[in-house]
């Protein structure tokens, strides 16, 4: 990949970041304390037995959309509808739901409380959850019938979510598998603690050759992670790279056409042998086209023909629909330092104020008694 002059010329340096590569580095550290503290909340409020034979809504805006979507992929039955779509269209998408849980960093967006109140005047009947990594919230004090609260140190101060991210979806699939993300979860951390500094570097190289425009890959069950990796490089770089994210079917499908030979596309290898196959096919295909700077997510020293590069996958041989809170490490630091090379503070790269860290400008209308159409 060669360098672009114009993405950086005249651009002066913000202040130095102070908390978005602390916060993505500890990430490892955090996951086990969500495990435990989803654990005992589960007990505490008997959330076994009474999510067990429920359907399940989970929600949140943005990341934490996101966030919900990773989760449902992993359990059974459950669907996920961002809050930016349940408010405005509740009637739509409550039917049969037993069970709604909203997703939040810091729980103080308007559309947070807004669906607490929507979904409880609509269905009361419903039960409401929560998981938040802010105690003092608008969402943790809107009556729900359940909270669980994650480490203070998940409530990222950076702009962008990252720890916030990964604890979110780890808290919500321990609610849909505990046994078995309880399990994943202490390999992944001392994995992800090992490999962290080979990530880090190997982030750092690619960035420093990435052109104008990237494509994010992945397989439906890492649908969420893939929409938050190219989220997280949108947000860290204010938008001057411009991302596509697709499934590897999907991206024959009409958004081919966005590649060009050097754009970077970043390949997250399924642990399923079938939907590897589908992949492999489509990455040589990319290869034999000369299109895309193919940058692999894959096992540690596993041989993987077609890439330019290869990073290290942190759980390559998990269920797929339990890999997204650590496989996000990668698109986190690949944002990170792609902000730091455009001369912008990962802390805050919308000094403009384009987007905030938790968002404005949202108005709460009340519902309307009549659809349209009826008097």
């Amino acid at each position: 990949m060669t360098e672009s002059l114009h993405m950086t010329a005249g651009v002066e340096h913000q202040d130095e970041p102070l908390y978005t590569l602390e916060e993505i580095l500890q990430q490892p550290v955090l996951w086990p304390t969500t495990v435990a503290r989803v654990r005992t909340a589960s007990e505490q409020l008997n959330l076994t037995r009474r999510l067990s034979r429920v359907r399940v809504l989970l929600t949140g805006a943005g990341s934490s959309a996101y966030a919900a979507s990773s989760v449902a992929s992993a359990w059974p039955g459950a669907m996920a509808v961002p809050t930016t779509d349940l408010l405005v269209d509740a009637e739509r998408y409550l039917t049969g739901v037993g069970a709604v849980i909203s997703l939040a960093r810091s729980g103080d967006s308007p559309e947070s409380a807004a669906v607490v109140d929507r979904v409880r005047t609509l269905h009361p009947e419903i039960l409401q959850l929560a998981i938040t990594c802010n105690h003092d919230s608008l969402l943790a004090q809107s009556g729900l019938e359940g909270l669980i609260v994650l480490d203070p140190r998940t409530n990222d101060r950076s702009l962008v979510m990252t720890g916030s991210f990964s604890n979110l979806v780890l808290a919500g699939l321990s609610l849909a598998q505990p046994d078995i993300v309880a399990e994943h979860t202490d390999s992944a951390s001392e994995r992800a603690r090992t490999l962290l500094p080979v990530i880090d570097k190997g982030c750092q190289r690619i960035a420093a050759g990435i052109r104008d425009r990237i494509v994010v890959l992945c397989s439906s069950p890492l649908l969420g992670w893939g929409r938050e990796a190219g989220l997280k490089i949108l947000e860290m770089t204010a938008g001057r790279f411009p991302v596509v994210t697709e499934t590897y079917l999907g991206l024959r499908h009409g958004p081919m056409s966005f590649l060009r030979p050097d754009t970077l596309v970043l390949c997250l290898l399924s642990s399923e042998p079938t939907r590897r196959l589908y992949e492999v096919d489509l990455i040589q295909e990319l290869r034999s086209k000369k299109l895309g700077y193919l940058v692999g997510i894959a096992g540690a020293g596993e041989h993987v023909s077609g890439f330019s590069d290869v990073l290290p996958a942190v759980l390559p041989d998990a269920p797929d629909d339990l890999r997204t809170p650590f496989e996000i490490l990668i698109p986190q630091l690949l944002g990170y330092h792609l902000s730091l090379r455009l001369g912008l503070n990962p802390d805050n790269p919308s000094p403009e104020g384009v987007i905030s860290r938790v968002v404005q400008g949202v108005k709460i209308h009340s519902a309307s008694s009549n659809r349209p159409g009826t008097s």
